[in-house]
């Protein structure tokens, strides 16, 4: 029986347990990426772990969120994260370098190897053949230190691609299609692998933006083949002795498969609130504009600016378009201005941001009150743009370009103009914002600044859980949700007591009231609770309030991981319709709790409706002695 190219990896990798379905296993770490938005809380952690070096082959830590300094706070951040890289064998990229995921995909991203990062859209790494996972921060600052991370194990899901795409279309466009196919959650529990004749006529950048996207898709992962393409790639940025090849076994075993024809894919477009509700660009008429943003790590690469910039070229922006353009990395930004495209979007009155995640993750660009934003990002959350009213479609570069000058959204398939965009033979490289560890920096100093706040730590589980209902969601509830993300707070990423003065913020007003009002309590989901971010924050800021439980129909995968990591024990309706019996706070108890999550079923009972009520609580051993530690962080320095 074959292997496909996902399971080839984790067999290289393998260090404890069986490479079967649902088991957990633990993997060795190649590399890991982190960025100041998630990375204070990573190397926090990292601290508490007392070591000298990491013991991956490389990590590296991104400065590319938290680059709007308003105040001190994101400063010092910088420069506790700085401190944190000199002292412990991590390579520091300066602020204005670049967005981790593309940065890591031009200098240091290698097939057939495993990378983690604290950053839900690592799975970009996939694009090169690499299996790259986003993780919470304790699991990364584990990575480093231990040199591994524990898995469930994932099903395989194979998309095979025939045909090419047309010029107007994007690898954006084929990720929105299996969106609109899969749903937000349609990819979880999976490894979604691509494979099939088309595969070798898309780009690696093309790859990196569906593997990108996967998270969405809830998926654990997402990965190409390393191939012909891959290989001048490397070649091009510097790096052929990375190329290794990676293909599936032609007998390989896949859990689900679907086929995609490349040759029929048009410009898609994703509608608020989620980037699901997609849509053929062609059936919405007459949505006028006022922002467009060209960027992130969705589609930030030279490809992307190039295709953009002919589009601009001798054209100008909509008078009443703001356009704003963010180069993928600062070797992005310097090609640009000296092949003449950056001058092209200032001609046609684009403003240009620096490189980085700006605007995607609320830092800046805001849309106005009620605002149309088209946006070549990964997510349009409701309220994530920064302007809670702000109507976010996410759509391609070409699509973006096109529909600034219009001012209304349109699609670029009619246009008479040559889109073809051919990879540089060389891209030359960058170096002056990466500072790279020394020997003699090995023991210099930590450095906090006074916004830095120490981690919230569990406490050792108890014989059994009891509160009341502090409150209760429906479905699809994201992390930025739980802890929001925007210029006004995330500056406070290394402060949880600040951040907790805004949990749910965006569907209540008073959460941090009730919670403290009731000495904490138990929270009730629907649906796929926690999805989207990979940041730990959303477990983190819930600890710190005294949250005890979530109960939900079903969670994101990283979110389930991360409220264990931090000792708050996720439970799963065991009959979804119970979802109705429990309400806003009803006084409930789960006795026996520590027998109950040995033996994967409790029972709560609702003292106010005097009913009982059956939960999966569903863990592997490993995790069943974290939650009884009161977290990873208890559990690992004790183990």
């Amino acid at each position: 029986m074959g292997q496909s190219m996902a399971m080839k990896i984790l067999t290289q990798n393998l260090l404890e347990g069986e490479l079967k379905h649902g088991n957990e296993i633990k993997i060795k770490v190649n590399q890991t990426l982190t960025q100041d938005s998630t990375g204070t809380m990573v190397y926090l952690q990292l601290e508490k772990l007392e070591i000298d070096k990491v013991k991956t082959d490389l990590s590296v830590a991104y400065i590319d969120h938290n680059m709007l300094q308003q105040g001190f706070e994101n400063a010092d951040d910088h420069d506790f994260i700085k401190s944190v890289a000199k002292r412990h064998n991590i390579i520091f990229s300066k602020a204005g370098g670049g967005i981790c995921h593309q940065v890591h995909l031009e200098r240091f991203g290698k097939p057939n190897t495993v990378l983690i990062g604290s950053d839900s859209h690592t799975p970009t790494g996939g694009g090169l053949g690499q299996i790259a996972i986003g993780a919470g921060g304790l699991d990364v600052a584990v990575a480093m230190a231990k040199g591994f991370y524990n898995l469930v194990v994932p099903k395989i899901y194979n998309v095979q691609l025939k045909g090419k795409l047309a010029n107007y279309a994007n690898g954006k466009d084929v990720i929105l299609k299996i969106l609109q196919k899969l749903t937000v959650k349609g990819g979880t529990g999976y490894i979604m692998e691509y494979t099939g004749e088309g595969v070798k006529n898309l780009s690696v950048t093309d790859r990196a933006t569906i593997t990108n996207m996967g998270a969405e898709l809830g998926a654990t992962t997402s990965i190409f083949p390393s191939d012909e393409r891959t290989r001048e790639f490397l070649i091009a940025q510097g790096r052929e002795e990375d190329f290794s090849p990676l293909e599936p076994d032609p007998d390989a075993v896949y859990d689900e498969m679907f086929e995609i024809n490349l040759d029929g894919i048009v410009p898609m477009v994703a509608c608020p609130h989620l980037p699901d509700n997609v849509k053929r660009v062609s059936d919405i008429k007459n949505l006028k504009v006022d922002q467009v943003a060209i960027g992130s790590c969705t589609n930030s690469s030279y490809t992307d600016m190039m295709k953009a910039a002919k589009i601009l070229e001798d054209n100008r922006v909509h008078e009443d378009v703001s356009l704003v353009i963010s180069p993928g990395s600062a070797n992005i930004m310097r090609i640009l201005a000296e092949n003449g495209a950056l001058s092209t979007f200032i001609r046609a009155g684009a403003r240009i941001l620096e490189s980085g995640c700006g605007p995607c993750i609320g830092m800046g660009q805001a849309p106005k009150s009620a605002g149309v934003s088209l946006r070549t990002f990964n997510r349009n959350f409701k309220g994530r743009s920064g302007t809670f009213d702000a109507e976010v479609y996410l759509v391609s570069p070409q699509t973006a370009a096109i529909s600034a000058i219009k001012g209304f959204l349109t699609t670029p398939e009619h246009l008479d103009l040559d889109l073809e965009v051919e990879e540089l033979t060389s891209y030359g490289k960058n170096e002056a914002y990466l500072i790279y560890p020394v020997e003699e920096d090995s023991n210099s100093p930590v450095v906090m600044g006074p916004n830095i706040k120490e981690v919230p730590i569990g406490e050792e589980l108890g014989e059994k859980i009891e509160g009341k209902i502090i409150l209760k969601t429906g479905d699809n509830i994201t992390t930025d949700d739980i802890c929001p993300s925007n210029a006004r707070l995330l500056p406070f990423r290394s402060n949880v007591p600040y951040l907790s003065n805004f949990a749910f913020s965006t569907l209540t007003p008073d959460f941090k009231k009730v919670a403290e009002e009731h000495n904490g309590g138990i929270i009730v989901g629907g649906d796929n609770y926690g999805q989207g971010s990979s940041r730990e924050h959303a477990a983190l800021v819930p600890l710190y309030l005294k949250v005890k439980a979530v109960i939900s129909k079903s969670f994101a995968r990283i979110h389930f991981a991360n409220l264990i990591n931090s000792g708050i024990i996720p439970l799963v309706f065991d009959n979804s319709e119970d979802y109705d019996k429990i309400d806003f706070l009803d006084d409930v108890v789960i006795p026996d709790i520590q027998s109950a999550i040995k033996n994967g079923r409790a029972r709560l009972v609702n003292k106010t409706k005097n009913i009982e009520i059956n939960l999966i609580a569903a863990f592997s051993e490993r995790q069943i002695a974290v939650l009884k530690m009161g977290g990873y962080l208890n559990y690992v320095k004790n183990s």
